[in-house]
């Protein structure tokens, strides 16, 4: 370990012996890596620090029931805070903190860096997710890692990192995982379970978008999926964006939107994956975000949406001409 990281994980532990009262966020939509981070890091504080009073915010996810439950708080009552946000670069995209005061912030994010800036900083794009972050940080550390905390974390990377097959895979990652592996004795095989077991409806809605995504001659795929789609196949929302990862091999594309209508929350979202394009920059232009090549994006208007397509298309365009020179 460097001195760098040494020094980064004393000021992070420093901070977070400072606060008696700490609240963990992440975006909203979160998938496991972001509440997998966010479950793992606060049962480590409390494991640690018995009389610390660990709060994890936000909406929950059915589908992700099994990484644990969230805390359910009034947050008025906290009168002096540490907000640690997970797996989140960009104020508007966290959940659960509207009624927060803090005091201060610990950011750990593996995402390209935005507005939140926290008075301890850990952000690292380089990073597979935030869970290989928050595992190395435990590791290197004496907070307390316990056998849920480890599949936890473990779910967060291969999930993240698509079991390793993304850009975003280093060879660190391999080492974190072995040294999770070997320090736990996780028995990680059934774990896979969670992630990728799915209803024979959830097939079936597959089939659909494999049936209706519109491919254009540059290679950018589309599909919106309505409300009574999503009705008629029995599926939610949620399960759209669950779907978007297996494209990843298709040779026609090399870019993709998927677009669904949360109709619960009353808003569009559009989940979009890249083999080639940098798509995060684009998505920022439309309050959107993420990596170089997996972003996301949410509008009130679908309109807006079908600008982002076009921009996407277009950016398929320019990087086939790159290629080609």
């Amino acid at each position: 370990m460097s001195i760098i990281k040494k020094e980064l994980y004393k000021k992070i532990i420093k901070i977070i012996k400072d606060y008696d009262e700490i609240v963990l966020a992440r975006h909203i939509g979160p998938d496991p890596d972001a509440i997998a981070s966010q479950i793992a890091l606060r049962d480590s504080i409390r494991l640690t620090f018995p009389n610390k009073k660990v709060y994890a915010v936000g909406a929950g996810v059915h589908r992700f029931k099994y990484l644990g439950n969230l805390d359910k708080i009034n947050l008025k009552e906290l009168e002096n805070a540490l907000l640690i946000v997970l797996d989140v670069p960009n104020f508007i995209r966290v959940d659960g903190i509207e009624d927060l005061e803090y005091k201060a912030i610990l950011k750990i994010d593996h995402h390209p860096a935005e507005d939140i800036i926290g008075d301890v900083d850990w952000t690292d794009d380089t990073m597979s997710s935030t869970c290989e972050m928050i595992a190395n940080l435990i590791m290197d550390t004496k907070l307390v890692l316990d056998h849920k905390i480890a599949e936890n974390l473990y779910l967060g990377m291969v999930f993240d990192s698509d079991r390793f097959l993304l850009q975003n895979t280093s060879t660190e990652t391999f080492k974190t995982v072995y040294n999770l592996l070997n320090i736990s004795k996780i028995d990680f095989v059934p774990l896979y379970d969670n992630l990728y077991e799915r209803s024979i409806i959830e097939e079936k809605f597959r089939a659909y978008i494999i049936n209706n995504i519109e491919i254009s001659e540059n290679g950018f795929g589309y599909i919106y999926v309505s409300d009574d789609i999503l009705k008629k196949y029995h599926v939610e929302a949620t399960i759209v964006s669950n779907q978007v990862n297996d494209f990843y091999f298709i040779k026609e594309l090399i870019c993709w939107m998927f677009v669904v209508y949360d109709e619960r929350n009353d808003i569009y979202k559009a989940n979009i994956r890249s083999r080639g394009p940098i798509i995060n920059e684009i998505a920022n232009k439309y309050n959107g975000g993420g990596h170089k090549f997996a972003s996301g994006c949410r509008s009130k208007d679908l309109k807006t949406l079908e600008k982002l397509a076009k921009d996407l298309d277009e950016a398929c365009v320019n990087y086939i001409n790159e290629e080609n020179n």
